[in-house]
């Protein structure tokens, strides 16, 4: 079967599906690919909102809150990059992902940090429905008194279970009766609190033995919960300097600080500033925005999406129609780039969700035909590793 399909306006008017409140939809997400990264276009309350939907429907959903950490980290692991990259949602917890934001001309303009969500839930936001918290890591001493203050000024939040598993292995903390135990507490929200690493695979390796819908990651939220750390007050955390006040109460972070800001400084040197300029001379140039022609192929075992013309952000709702209907088959899909002239952290964003749903699907997703330009792209936005898949 053969079909060939132009974006237009009325088009996607008329095509367009919006992810539903009852089902969450990752390729109606507004995503962008930041250095190899998924960031979410969110503010907190389209967060709260997800959270409670999910709560409400029982459904799995993981929220990764991507920082400067989770950045470097995805450099170098791929293992710990799938976990940000198979999230539901990953709004930008630290202020370095929002000045890259900026620099690149991207539309992240909200922080939307763990604790800060966790403050919200308390408060009982917009008058959301209660939530049951399970509260799963922390040091000696620190998730009990994270729960009895949780518990202690009621509000949006209730804690009905905590568990301290020590400084065991991923595999330790799996076991089957911590996982009953979780289960059996019939909460609403898993809070993780161990390294980034081990809480983000963690989660993800018990993704499908967890009932708990609504699963993060928030480190150190506990520990402000409990009261053994105080955040930064709001006027040090707006200016992008909370990192200082967390080394003057944590002195052992300045060396992960130190060496992630070391990395941040390549990259700005490498990636981020390279494509900031070709940003801004492409908008200098003044160019007229191209359109984008998908031909889709179809045979009995694939899906083929042939992308001519310009793969960005002003041609991506007419794209997230045609690439949901090409999920929709639940075939192997190549996404053929041989007739794209350029391509953008929106449209690579787009492409990690239909990749994210290809492997739900156990499908998988291929990229094909990429000229030497659209490569350098890829590669700017730290997002080289898609073309390796097959």
């Amino acid at each position: 079967m053969r079909a060939i399909e132009r974006i237009s306006k009325s088009e996607v008017e008329s095509r367009s599906v919006c992810a539903s409140a009852s089902k969450w939809d990752d390729l109606s997400r507004k995503v962008y690919c930041v250095l190899g990264i998924t960031i979410d276009a969110i503010d907190m309350p389209e967060l709260l909102r997800a959270v409670a939907n999910a709560a409400a429907e029982k459904s799995p959903f993981l929220i990764s809150t991507p920082n400067l950490n989770f950045l470097v980290q995805s450099r170098t692991d791929p293992e710990f990059r799938d976990t940000v990259l198979s999230s539901e949602l990953c709004p930008a917890d630290g202020m370095p992902i929002i000045w890259i934001a900026r620099l690149l001309g991207l539309p992240i303009n909200n922080r939307v940090a763990g604790s800060d969500m966790l403050e919200a839930l308390k408060q009982n936001y917009d008058g959301m429905p209660r939530l049951k918290l399970f509260l799963f890591g922390g040091a000696e001493g620190t998730v009990d008194a994270a729960a009895k203050a949780i518990n202690r000024n009621s509000g949006g939040l209730s804690c009905v279970g905590f568990i301290n598993p020590g400084f065991g292995t991923i595999e330790e903390m799996s076991q089957d009766h911590i996982i009953r135990k979780i289960n059996a507490s019939d909460a609403d929200f898993l809070i993780a609190a161990l390294s980034a690493r081990k809480g983000q695979l963690w989660l993800r390796r018990n993704h499908f033995r967890l009932r708990i819908p609504v699963r993060a990651h928030l480190g150190a939220t506990v520990n402000f919960a409990a009261g053994k750390l105080r955040r930064a007050p709001a006027a040090i955390r707006k200016i992008g300097l909370e990192w200082l006040w967390r080394i003057k109460e944590e002195p052992y972070l300045w060396r992960r600080y130190w060496d992630d800001g070391r990395k941040l400084l390549g990259l700005l040197l490498t990636h981020i500033l390279p494509l900031a300029i070709r940003n801004r001379l492409n908008q200098l140039r003044g160019r007229k925005p191209q359109g984008l022609l998908i031909e889709s192929i179809q045979d009995c075992e694939s899906v083929t999406l042939n992308c001519n013309g310009a793969a960005t952000a002003s041609n991506i709702e007419g794209a997230i129609s045609i690439f949901r209907d090409a999920a929709a088959t639940n075939k192997k899909i190549h996404i053929n780039l041989s007739g794209t002239c350029a391509i953008d952290a929106r449209f690579l964003g787009l492409i990690l969700m239909l990749r994210k749903q290809a492997r739900k699907q156990g499908t998988g997703l291929s990229i094909i035909g990429v000229s030497d330009r659209v490569r350098t792209m890829f590669r700017l936005n730290g997002a080289e590793f898609l073309l390796a898949l097959n």
